[in-house]
């Protein structure tokens, strides 16, 4: 195992109320070159504490984690998020840097904002990975996947955050694509996940804020493929045909290129321990290669 030093990080913050983001940064923002610019890792929902690990294993440049608008340290709320709004914000955050042109890993929910941004800002961004969008747009059963998506959302509207999540992991962990028949198949059981089915009466879950709108993102395919080789789709090897590396593939098909497999699952940049175990430091090795 390569040995790996903790570099020095440092905690920032933008905006006001609740354009508050907070971010941290890792390593020298100075030490940052043409070569090897700063790199952005986000995800949205997931917190900027869950790419800890993978920030110690990249010793190259300074890197950049965020917490997404309504997750982690920022402020709470209960309006619907949208894709712009995230890409406006990490558009915010690059400016703070005030580094030039970064590099930027966006997962998940996150690799949806990252192409948003792309859209927006090409210019904020020298090379971006894509890592396993969970958009529709691309998938064949893309209308029965969002319609699932707005059901858990407004089941999450009627009857909280458990009956919600228990859909939410079910559809997520799902390993094949959706039959037409899929929402009229008996709900999962909260407690079988280890939730309670009673409404606290909280709606400020940040992960069913940015349900459906994020999934129903459209991306401008022709935009996205004038980017080049400044834009990889990356999926995990582990992953299957769970509906976000479904997303990559079908992204990477959309633009006319393969995609590049990531080691792990769906969250492989994470912490080797837990009980989804990542590997951050083959993830780090991977994505090094692919941003060189």
């Amino acid at each position: 195992m390569t040995e790996t030093h903790q570099p020095t990080v440092t905690t920032h913050t933008i905006g006001e109320g609740e354009d508050t983001i907070n971010y941290d940064v890792y390593g020298d923002l100075s030490a940052a070159t043409p070569d090897r610019p700063a790199l952005l890792a986000f995800a949205n929902p997931m917190e900027a504490a869950a790419f800890a690990a993978l920030a110690a294993e990249i010793q190259d440049r300074p890197v950049v984690t965020i917490d997404p608008r309504g997750a982690g340290r920022n402020p709470t709320g209960t309006s619907p998020l949208t894709p712009g709004q995230h890409a406006d914000d990490l558009h915010r955050v690059i400016e703070a840097l005030g580094v030039g042109p970064v590099d930027a890993f966006g997962s998940s929910g996150g690799a949806i904002c990252l192409l948003a941004l792309l859209e927006a800002h090409p210019d904020d961004v020298r090379c971006a990975v894509v890592h396993e969008p969970p958009f529709v747009d691309a998938l064949a059963d893309g209308n029965v996947v969002l319609a699932a998506c707005t059901d858990i959302r407004n089941t999450y509207d009627r009857a909280g955050n458990g009956p919600a999540m228990a859909k939410f992991i079910a559809l997520v962990m799902r390993p094949e694509p959706l039959p037409a028949d899929y929402l009229d198949r008996p709900a999962p059981d909260p407690a079988a996940f280890g939730m309670s089915a009673e409404d606290d009466g909280d709606r400020t879950n940040p992960l069913m804020r940015n349900m459906p709108a994020c999934n129903a993102y459209v991306p401008d395919y022709t935009a996205l493929a004038a980017l080049g080789k400044r834009l990889h789709v990356a999926v995990g090897a582990d992953s299957g045909q769970e509906i976000a590396a479904r997303g990559g593939y079908g992204l990477a098909q959309r633009l006319g290129r393969e995609v590049d497999l990531f080691p792990s699952h769906h969250a492989g940049f994470t912490s080797a321990e837990g009980e989804f175990p990542g590997q951050p430091e083959a993830f780090a090795a991977r994505l090094r290669e692919v941003l060189a």
